[in-house]
């Protein structure tokens, strides 16, 4: 049977948490690429892309601009295998959020949904942080949109629906994309891209401010999995 609705998961504060370990990560990456110790680092939860965060991390670091453009994608292409290295410590001191898995099981077992991933991370970070909790198999990664693919966090959207249109043969577009996530840039990242937003209040956004910024449904977290299957049929008509 042919997915009907594509459902965009963040992964970040909305299905695990790993702490430190990002910015651990970002720590050595910038160490490695410029030989100086990063002292300022991106703000947690905000749900920012990588490239950008990284471009953040070199400016508010001192680095000139006109360095900060040559690391840049020298350090993009060095975070994923630092992150590797962490894949043990994720799997140590990393937790998933409550009624994740439930969650992703829910929609993953409905054959009227199609779920995959929108997030800030390149492609091959969300697969580690995925992998390490063995989450991977309630999604369909290939036809996700990561800061691979775009720095720009509202474009992901429309990279995902079209990757999904040829998997599944059918247009998405607003009336059945929904995307599940916990930060004001999920909620702008749906909006302006073109989806239904369904926010989780289990990051550093409380439920007003999501709600307030245009989220069309406010979860205050994933341990209803019904609730969820009804509310992404409902908001999709």
């Amino acid at each position: 049977m042919s997915a009907q609705v594509l459902v965009l998961w963040d992964i970040d504060r909305t299905l695990l948490y790993v702490g430190d370990i990002d910015r651990q990560v970002y720590r050595e990456t910038f160490y490695e690429v410029t030989g100086r110790t990063a002292e300022r680092f991106p703000k947690r939860g905000t749900g920012m892309t990588m490239p950008l965060a990284i471009r953040d991390l070199l400016l508010d670091n001192g680095i000139p601009e006109d360095e900060a453009v040559t690391f840049l994608p020298t350090m993009v292409e060095l975070l994923p295998q630092v992150l590797r290295r962490h894949t043990d410590d994720i799997r140590r001191d990393g937790v998933l959020m409550p009624g994740a898995v439930a969650a992703l099981r829910a929609v993953r077992s409905d054959p009227s949904l199609l779920p995959t991933i929108v997030t800030g991370n390149l492609k091959p970070n969300a697969l580690v942080k995925l992998d390490a909790f063995e989450l991977t198999r309630y999604v369909v990664p290939d036809i996700g949109g990561y800061a691979s693919d775009d720095m720009h966090r509202p474009a992901l959207v429309g990279v995902a629906q079209k990757r999904a249109e040829v998997c599944m043969g059918q247009p998405f577009d607003r009336t059945d994309t929904v995307i599940i996530g916990d930060s004001l840039e999920d909620v702008r990242t749906g909006r302006e891209g073109g989806a239904v937003v369904i926010a989780v209040a289990s990051g550093t956004t409380d439920a007003d401010d999501l709600t307030a910024a245009g989220a069309d449904l406010v979860l205050e977290d994933l341990t209803d999995p019904g609730r969820l299957i009804e509310s992404i049929h409902s908001l999709t008509g």
